[in-house]
């Protein structure tokens, strides 16, 4: 079986030990890089948190995050074995902070900015042209968009522009090395997650 061959299952195994088993196809590949990016996530995830109770979920984004940027950044590939986790995992430890600071507006707020950030991406990805923008990347978006929302709405401005900024220099840099022409396509799940990463750090040093 190929590493990249989505691993076999039964049906009787438990669910989450099957979801482990593809997860873990999914990173096999790249232990190293994942390794490396997601040991330097970790420490920043802990002092971008805090650290408090903010601090498991930037965790579970650093950690996923880094194996979502690799994985894309190799293959153009943002997989469900790993994103639909990070999406549940976001949900619930957002709620868990919301109940240990009773900040439960603060979490309503994070849910309408998933929600308005997926819409976002979900009407890109119907408008740009192909290539440009991926159905992964517009699942990512309901994820950042929950955590960027949860410190205010200019946080979430703040990480869709450093994304496309951070994205649009490196094309830029690309065309003129003439590593890439006007036709390639690059992943875009990392310069989200970055982007993410850019805003996260503005709001813990402005307390925004």
């Amino acid at each position: 079986m190929s590493p990249n061959e989505p691993a076999a299952t039964s049906p009787a195994e438990p669910f989450v030990v099957r979801r482990y088993r593809r997860a873990l196809v999914e990173v096999r590949p790249y232990p190293l890089a994942i390794g490396v990016v997601a040991v330097l996530a970790v420490g920043w995830a802990v002092w971008a948190s805090g650290p408090g109770w903010l601090t498991p979920a930037y965790l579970v984004l650093a950690i996923v995050g880094a194996a979502l940027g690799v994985i894309d950044a190799r293959t153009h590939r943002l997989p469900n074995a790993l994103m639909f986790p990070l999406i549940w995992a976001t949900a619930v430890l957002l709620a868990v902070a919301a109940l240990g600071t009773g900040a439960w507006w603060t979490l309503g707020r994070a849910a309408l900015g998933a929600l308005a950030f997926f819409a976002l991406y979900q009407a890109l990805y119907l408008v740009a042209p192909r290539g440009g923008i991926g159905y992964g990347d517009v699942k990512l978006a309901l994820a950042l968009g929950a955590v960027l929302t949860w410190h205010s709405w200019t946080t979430l401005l703040v990480g869709l522009l450093a994304a496309h900024v951070l994205a649009g220099l490196v094309a830029i840099v690309l065309l003129l090395g003439r590593r890439a022409g006007w036709k390639s396509s690059i992943a875009f799940g990392p310069y989200l997650l970055l982007g993410t990463a850019v805003a996260l750090t503005w709001a813990r040093i402005t307390g925004w």
